[in-house]
C-alpha cells in the first residue's frame, strides 16, 4: 500500500511539473491542425454551396426601395436642384439639371436596388439548417484559429519561464561539465544566482520603460511584461535556495577554477550581456531582446514541439527495430558508424536540430555501437556526429527559419543543395572511418544472412502500414503532407500512434501470458485493468515521462536560444561587426574570413540563436561580397555543425555525454590509453577532421567552378 501511495505521489508530481508544458504543447498541435481543417472545411463548403463566402453571414437587408416612384422621386430632386441653384451665387455659371439624366440615374438605381433585394432573398433561402450547422463549425474553428495565433507570444512565454524553472531545479541546464563537487555547486548556483537577478532586474525594467514611454501598451504586451517578472522571480528566488543549500551528495572540496566548467552556458550568457547593456545604461537590453524572441513565437515553439518529438520517439521500439537490420550483416564497426550517421540524418532532419536528436536516440545509437564491437571512443564519435548530417536535409525546422529570416533563399533552393551536402559529407566520414579503422577491414557476412534479414524486416512491416495509413488520413481529410511546415503537428500524433500500437501489443502479450499461466490464484486473476499491466509501461506513463524530460531539454534549450539572442543583440549594438569590412574584392578573402567567423558562432552559440544573428549581421557581407545567397547559407549551416563539435564547448559532444554518462567517457580514456594520439582523441578528431573537410569543400569548390 506504502509503495502504491509513493508511485501515486510521484505520479501526481511528474504531471503538476509536466501538465502546463504537456497542454502549451498539445494546444500548438491542435492550433496548427486547425489551420489545415479551416482551409478544408472552406473547400468543402464551396464545394457544397457554391457562393459558400456570401453564406458565411446572415445577409442584411438593403436600405434602399425597390418599388419606389421613379416620377415622384424625379419630381424632387429636380425641385431641389433648382432650389439651390437660386440660393447660391456662383461665378461659374452652371447648367440646369437635366431631367432626363436624373431620370436614367434613378432607374439604374432601382436596377441595382431590386438586384440587391434579389441577391439578399436568395441568399435567405440558400442559408438552411445545414449550412447553419456547417457555418458555426466552420467559423468556431476560424476563431479558434485566430485566438491560437494571438496567444502564441504568450504561450512561448510560458513554454520558456515552466521548462526554464523546471531546468533550474532539475539542475539540468547544458554546461562543459557537470556538477560533482561543493565547489561546483557553489560556483555554478552563484552564477546562475547572478544571472537571474539579472534577468529579473532586466525585465522590470523593460517593463517601466514600455509603461512610461507615453504609447500605449496592449493587453498582450502587458500580460507578457508581467510574465516575464512573476517568472523570473521564481526563477530568481529557486537559484537563491539552490545557492544556500547544495545537495547533501556533492563531493566535498573541488578546484575553483574547475567549477567554472560547471557554470551553465545560459548563465555565461546572461552574465556577459548583462554587464554590457547595465554598464550601457541600456538595462533593459536582455528583455527586449527576450521580447524580439516572442516575433518568433511560431518557430520558438516549434522547436519545443520538436524536443517532445524526440522525446516520444526515444520511448518508441522503432529506432531499435532499423536497428536490428543491421546485425545479420555483422559489419565490421567502422562500417556500422557510418550506416548509423546516414540513416540518423533522415530522423535528425524531423526533429529539428543534432542536438535534439542526441538527446533522443543518442543512448541507443552508443549501446549499438558498443554490442557490435566498436571500441569506445569510435562509438562516441558515431553518437556525436550521428545528428550532424541531417540538417540540411527536408523538412529540418533550422533551415525553415533561415528562409523565414531571409528573402533571398527559399527552403526548395536550401533543401536543394542539402541533398549534395548530405552524400558529400556521408561520403567523407565514410573514408575517414575507414582510413582510420583498427586492423584490416574484414565483412564475415554469413551464408543464411537473407533469411536472418527477411526475419528481422518483419517487425517494421507494421510501422511502414501504421505510419503510412497515418500519413494518408492527414493528406486526405487535411490535404497535410509530411514537410517542412506540417511537420511539427504531424510527427507527434504519429508517434503517439505508434506508442498505442506498441503498448497495446505489450498488454495483450501481458494478458496472454497471465491467462496461460494456471497456478494465478482467483483473487489474482479478478485484478483491476491497471494492475494487471503494471508489468509494461502504460500510454499514459509514457507520455508523462516523455513530457517530464521534455520540459528539461526545452527549458536548457530555450534559455540558451534567449540567451543566444541577448549575445546577439550585444554584438549587434557593440558594433563589433563594424570591425569587418561590409564588402569585399576578393570574394575568396571573404569566405574565409566568414568560415572563420561562422565556425566561432558555432561554437559558442546554440543553432537557432546564431541564425538570428547571422541575419541581422553578416548574411549582407556575405551578399554584398557576390556569394551567393543559398551557398552562404549552406556553408552556414556546415560551420554551425563544425562548431558544434568543436572544443572548448562542442555542444553535440556535451550532449553524447550527457545521454550515454561520464563512467563511459571516462572508460574511453582508459581504453585508448597508450595508443596513439588519434586514437585517444578519435572521438573528438573523427567528426571534427570530417566536418573540416567538408566545410572547405562546401565553401570554397563552388568559387572555383562556379554558380552557374
Amino acid at each position: 500500500m506504502e509503495q502504491t501511495v509513493r508511485v501515486g505521489n510521484r505520479t501526481a508530481y511528474e504531471w503538476l511539473a509536466a501538465l502546463p508544458a504537456f497542454l502549451v504543447l498539445v494546444f500548438v498541435v491542435i492550433l496548427n491542425s486547425s489551420h489545415a481543417l479551416h482551409a478544408q472545411l472552406l473547400q468543402l463548403g464551396e464545394g457544397v454551396w457554391d457562393g459558400y463566402f456570401q453564406l458565411r453571414t446572415d445577409p442584411v437587408l438593403p436600405s434602399c426601395n425597390p418599388t419606389m416612384d421613379i416620377d415622384a422621386q424625379l419630381a424632387r430632386l429636380v425641385a431641389e436642384a433648382n432650389a439651390q441653384q437660386d440660393d447660391e451665387w456662383d461665378l461659374f455659371e452652371e447648367e440646369p439639371a437635366d431631367p432626363a439624366v436624373m431620370r436614367q440615374s434613378l432607374l439604374a438605381a432601382q436596377e441595382q436596388c431590386l438586384q440587391k433585394h434579389a441577391l439578399y432573398e436568395s441568399t435567405v433561402d440558400r442559408v438552411t439548417p445545414a449550412v447553419r450547422v456547417f457555418r458555426a463549425i466552420e467559423l468556431s474553428v476560424a476563431e479558434f484559429g485566430e485566438f491560437g495565433l494571438s496567444a502564441q507570444r504568450i504561450m512561448l512565454a510560458v513554454l520558456v519561464l515552466i521548462c526554464g524553472l523546471t531546468a533550474l531545479f532539475r539542475r539540468h541546464h547544458i554546461a562543459l561539465r557537470p556538477m560533482e563537487t561543493a565547489m561546483d555547486y557553489r560556483v555554478a548556483s552563484g552564477a546562475q544566482l547572478l544571472a537571474s537577478a539579472i534577468l529579473f532586474y532586466s525585465v522590470y525594467s523593460f517593463r517601466e520603460v514600455a509603461f512610461s514611454a507615453g504609447v500605449e501598451v496592449t493587453t498582450q504586451h502587458s500580460i507578457l511584461h508581467h510574465l516575464w517578472i512573476v517568472g523570473f522571480a521564481f526563477i530568481l528566488l529557486l537559484s537563491l535556495y539552490q545557492f544556500l543549500f547544495i545537495p547533501k551528495d556533492a563531493k566535498p572540496g573541488g578546484s575553483f577554477l574547475k567549477a567554472q566548467l560547471a557554470v551553465p552556458l545560459y548563465a555565461t550568457m546572461c552574465i556577459i550581456s548583462g554587464v554590457y547593456f547595465i554598464s550601457a545604461g541600456h538595462s533593459a537590453g536582455i528583455g527586449i531582446y527576450l521580447n524580439q524572441m516572442m516575433e518568433l513565437s511560431q518557430l520558438f515553439l516549434n522547436v519545443g514541439l520538436y524536443v517532445w518529438i524526440g522525446m516520444l520517439l526515444k520511448r518508441t521500439e522503432l529506432a531499435q527495430v532499423v536497428f536490428n537490420l543491421f546485425r545479420p550483416f555483422n559489419l565490421p564497426p567502422e562500417m556500422l558508424a557510418v550506416a548509423v550517421v546516414a540513416v540518423a540524418a533522415i530522423p535528425t532532419a524531423y526533429t529539428g536540430a543534432s542536438g535534439i536528436f542526441v538527446i533522443a536516440v543518442g543512448g541507443l545509437i552508443y549501446n549499438e555501437m558498443r554490442r557490435a564491437g566498436a571500441r569506445r571512443q569510435l562509438s562516441l564519435a558515431a553518437t556525436a556526429m550521428s545528428g550532424s548530417l541531417g540538417v540540411v536535409l527536408r523538412p529540418c525546422l533550422l533551415v525553415v527559419i533561415i528562409a523565414a529570416l531571409n528573402n533571398e533563399v527559399t527552403t526548395d533552393q536550401l533543401f536543394g543543395w542539402g541533398v549534395k551536402v548530405f552524400f558529400l559529407t556521408t561520403l567523407l566520414f565514410a573514408l575517414m572511418a575507414l582510413a582510420t579503422r583498427q586492423g584490416p577491414m574484414r565483412l564475415d557476412t554469413p551464408d543464411n544472412v537473407f533469411p536472418q534479414f527477411l526475419q528481422a524486416l518483419k517487425p517494421l512491416v507494421p510501422y511502414v502500414f501504421i505510419i503510412g495509413i497515418t500519413l494518408i488520413i492527414y493528406a486526405v481529410a487535411l490535404n497535410a503532407y509530411l514537410d517542412e511546415f506540417s511537420a511539427p503537428f504531424i510527427l507527434p500524433v504519429l508517434l503517439l500512434v505508434i506508442l498505442i500500437y506498441e503498448r497495446l501489443g505489450q498488454e495483450k502479450a501481458a494478458l496472454k501470458r497471465e491467462n496461460l499461466n494456471i497456478e494465478y490464484v482467483e483473487n489474482r486473476l479478478e485484478q483491476s485493468w491497471s494492475d494487471l499491466r503494471r508489468g509494461n509501461d502504460s500510454i499514459e506513463k509514457t507520455i508523462r515521462e516523455a513530457t517530464t524530460e521534455t520540459t528539461g531539454h526545452i527549458g536548457a534549450l530555450l534559455m540558451l536560444m534567449g540567451l543566444s539572442v541577448s549575445i546577439g543583440g550585444v554584438v549587434e549594438r557593440a558594433e563589433l561587426m563594424s570591425m569587418v569590412p561590409t564588402s569585399f574584392e576578393s570574394i575568396w578573402v571573404a569566405m574565409a574570413l566568414l568560415v572563420a567567423i561562422l565556425v566561432v558562432i558555432g561554437m559558442v552559440m546554440d543553432p537557432y540563436g546564431a541564425v538570428i544573428l547571422v541575419s541581422a549581421t553578416i548574411a549582407t557581407i556575405a551578399y554584398d561580397s557576390g556569394i551567393n545567397p543559398v551557398h552562404f547559407w549552406m556553408v552556414t549551416l556546415v560551420a554551425f555543425e563544425l562548431g558544434y563539435l568543436t572544443p572548448p564547448v562542442a555542444l553535440n559532444h556535451l550532449l553524447t555525454r550527457q545521454v550515454v554518462g561520464e563512467e563511459e567517457v571516462r572508460l574511453a580514456k582508459e581504453e585508448s590509453a597508450g595508443m596513439s594520439f588519434w586514437y585517444r582523441h578519435e572521438r573528438i578528431l573523427l567528426p571534427l577532421t570530417t566536418m573540416a573537410i567538408a566545410l572547405t569543400i562546401v565553401a570554397f569548390v563552388p568559387l572555383a567552378i562556379g554558380y552557374d
